[in-house]
């Protein structure tokens, strides 16, 4: 038999739970497909959990608009369900004068995204908010924080089900098809005597698997669905008690944002990402990665010990474009890319997903109530 749903959600990440939820709030019948024995275990779980102001995005991009909108949402929710964050704040520097004019140029990409709080401090005004720092100039952005990103999906997950929605953990989508006259996607799950599922509404929010899933639906035109690059981003942990209350970022570098240094909330001090190009999802950090993490830190922090950095963990950012070409979009496909009433794919979320999910759950909801009328 088939059983019917509203709406299926493909991945318990953190945006994956945050579109479900909006959906059932919105009265759609909701369930969520995890293919893993809990929520959050890719990259929802393998970031910085840092809430982003909106400063380093295109202007009129997804990722600019979702995530201006989404830090304010966030904010606001985790106050309400008392979930646990800091608006530390965070400072983005230069070690060389030269550097200075790409450091006002990301002024200005922030004004003109809406984030209109930063402060352009001078070396030594840098030092009197930080003194072990090193920097020619910086930028302070008060607006930017860290949250409990666990906290933050079990209560999406919560607020889901009190709207009535579910989560089926370990249940992986393995095949699917597109329903004829227009009913839907048939979707087939669990790797053992798979069961199939018609739902009005699809939503592959599947992470690192989007483009995987995305495959094996039948009936959706292989040329609707991009490639994938892995950059893979190596964290270091700091083995004492760092000298910094806030967040202390490079300006951005090819595919990331540098080697920077964050907290979480109970101080602890980490490193990272670098960026790692990969052609698989493997999540081990080679220790002789350290090296380098020592000599771009010192570039800002010139007092770090000898040995004094060990591997912590690593993520996998889904790319939508190769090395050495400039960052891309999100891609949220409906209807309109790969004509299929009711199918939303999400793509290449990586940072700031996190922080524009709630922004993301939004747009997607309405996406899906445009295609039913």
């Amino acid at each position: 038999m088939t059983e019917k749903m509203d709406c299926v959600v493909i991945g318990a990440g953190v945006v994956g739970l945050a579109v479900a939820r909006a959906c059932a709030r919105s009265g759609l019948q909701t369930l969520v497909l995890e293919a893993a024995n809990a929520v959050g275990t890719g990259i929802s779980s393998r970031n910085s959990e840092v809430i982003h102001a909106g400063i380093y995005y295109r202007q009129g991009s997804l990722k600019a608009r979702c995530c201006v909108r989404g830090r304010k949402l966030l904010y606001d929710y985790c106050r309400s369900r008392g979930i646990a964050f800091r608006r530390c704040g965070k400072l983005i520097v230069v070690t060389r004068k030269e550097q200075q004019a790409a450091l006002r140029a990301l002024h200005a990409k922030a004004v003109a995204n809406g984030v209109h709080d930063l402060k352009w401090l001078d070396g030594a005004a840098a030092r009197d908010k930080e003194p072990a720092l090193r920097c020619a100039a910086a930028l302070w952005s008060p607006s930017t924080g860290i949250v409990d990103s666990h906290a933050l999906m079990l209560a999406l997950w919560a607020d889901l089900e009190a709207a009535g929605g579910m989560v089926a953990l370990c249940s992986p989508v393995v095949g699917g098809q597109v329903a004829p006259s227009a009913a839907g996607v048939v979707l087939r799950v669990g790797s053992t005597g798979p069961m199939e599922l018609l739902a009005r509404h699809v939503v592959n929010a599947a992470g690192l698997q989007a483009v995987e899933v995305a495959h094996m639906i039948r009936g959706l035109a292989p040329t609707s669905i991009p490639k994938y690059h892995f950059a893979k981003g190596n964290y270091f942990a700091f083995s004492g008690h760092a000298p910094f209350s806030h967040l202390i970022y490079p300006v951005p570098e090819a595919g990331g944002l540098g080697v920077h240094l964050t907290l979480d909330l109970n101080g602890r001090a980490r490193f990272g990402p670098d960026v790692e190009w990969v052609d698989r999802v493997d999540y081990t950090v080679d220790p002789q990665r350290g090296a380098r993490f020592h000599e771009v830190i010192r570039r800002y922090w010139p007092a770090l010990p000898d040995n004094s950095l060990h591997p912590d963990y690593s993520g996998i950012r889904p790319k939508l474009v190769p090395p050495g070409a400039p960052d891309a979009d999100f891609l949220i496909q409906d209807q309109r890319a790969h004509r299929v009433t009711g199918l939303i794919h999400l793509y290449g979320i990586e940072s700031p997903g996190l922080t524009a999910a709630l922004a993301l759950a939004d747009r997607v909801c309405d996406l899906l109530q445009a295609s039913k009328s």
